[in-house]
Protein backbone atom coordinates (compact mmCIF):
# COMPACT_ATOMS: atom_id res chain seq x y z
CA UNK A 1 0.00 0.00 0.00
CA UNK A 2 1.24 3.50 -0.92
CA UNK A 3 2.18 5.71 1.93
CA UNK A 4 2.73 9.10 -0.14
CA UNK A 5 -0.25 11.36 -0.43
CA UNK A 6 0.72 11.51 -3.92
CA UNK A 7 1.37 7.54 -4.65
CA UNK A 8 -2.32 7.08 -2.97
CA UNK A 9 -4.05 9.40 -5.10
CA UNK A 10 -2.26 7.89 -8.24
CA UNK A 11 -3.42 4.51 -7.06
CA UNK A 12 -7.07 5.43 -7.03
CA UNK A 13 -6.26 7.09 -10.80
CA UNK A 14 -5.03 4.36 -12.01
CA UNK A 15 -7.86 1.94 -10.60
CA UNK A 16 -10.16 4.34 -12.23
CA UNK A 17 -8.55 4.43 -15.45
CA UNK A 18 -8.31 1.09 -16.02
CA UNK A 19 -12.07 0.11 -15.41
CA UNK A 20 -12.74 2.95 -17.60
CA UNK A 21 -10.44 0.72 -20.33
CA UNK A 22 -12.05 -2.34 -19.50
CA UNK A 23 -15.39 -1.43 -19.97
CA UNK A 24 -14.22 0.45 -23.10
CA UNK A 25 -12.76 -2.62 -24.37
CA UNK A 26 -15.22 -4.72 -22.97
CA UNK A 27 -17.59 -3.27 -25.50
CA UNK A 28 -15.99 -3.10 -28.81
CA UNK A 29 -15.74 -7.17 -28.16
CA UNK A 30 -19.43 -6.84 -28.03
CA UNK A 31 -19.03 -4.93 -31.42
CA UNK A 32 -16.86 -7.90 -32.97
CA UNK A 33 -18.86 -10.65 -32.04
CA UNK A 34 -22.10 -8.96 -33.27
CA UNK A 35 -20.54 -8.64 -36.35
CA UNK A 36 -18.84 -12.07 -36.55
CA UNK A 37 -22.33 -13.85 -35.33
CA UNK A 38 -24.17 -12.36 -38.07
CA UNK A 39 -25.52 -14.66 -41.27
CA UNK A 40 -27.17 -12.17 -43.23
CA UNK A 41 -24.97 -9.72 -44.95
CA UNK A 42 -27.10 -6.20 -45.11
CA UNK A 43 -27.27 -6.61 -41.06
CA UNK A 44 -23.72 -7.36 -41.05
CA UNK A 45 -22.66 -4.87 -42.81
CA UNK A 46 -24.52 -2.09 -40.48
CA UNK A 47 -22.81 -3.96 -37.44
CA UNK A 48 -19.36 -3.49 -39.45
CA UNK A 49 -20.10 0.24 -39.36
CA UNK A 50 -20.68 0.78 -35.52
CA UNK A 51 -17.90 -1.68 -35.02
CA UNK A 52 -15.22 0.02 -37.05
CA UNK A 53 -16.33 3.36 -36.08
CA UNK A 54 -16.21 2.43 -32.13
CA UNK A 55 -12.23 0.37 -32.89
CA UNK A 56 -11.43 3.54 -34.23
CA UNK A 57 -12.30 5.71 -31.02
CA UNK A 58 -10.70 2.99 -29.04
CA UNK A 59 -7.60 3.36 -30.25
CA UNK A 60 -7.30 7.11 -30.89
CA UNK A 61 -7.80 7.13 -26.66
CA UNK A 62 -4.85 4.65 -26.43
CA UNK A 63 -6.79 1.85 -25.41
CA UNK A 64 -5.64 -0.42 -28.10
CA UNK A 65 -2.53 0.48 -29.94
CA UNK A 66 -2.90 1.41 -33.86
CA UNK A 67 -2.18 -1.98 -35.41
CA UNK A 68 -4.36 -3.62 -33.48
CA UNK A 69 -7.07 -2.03 -34.32
CA UNK A 70 -6.29 -2.18 -38.02
CA UNK A 71 -5.69 -6.10 -37.24
CA UNK A 72 -9.33 -6.39 -35.99
CA UNK A 73 -10.88 -4.35 -38.33
CA UNK A 74 -9.14 -5.91 -41.55
CA UNK A 75 -10.90 -9.46 -39.78
CA UNK A 76 -14.52 -8.07 -39.49
CA UNK A 77 -14.34 -6.41 -43.11
CA UNK A 78 -13.02 -9.88 -44.80
CA UNK A 79 -15.72 -11.81 -42.85
CA UNK A 80 -18.52 -9.51 -43.55
CA UNK A 81 -17.18 -9.81 -47.56
CA UNK A 82 -16.86 -13.91 -47.12
CA UNK A 83 -20.59 -14.12 -46.02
Amino acid sequence: MPQHKSAIKRLRQSEKRKQHNNTRRSKMRTHIKKVLNETDKETAEKYLKEAVSYIDRVSVKGIIHQNNAARKKSKLTNHVNNL
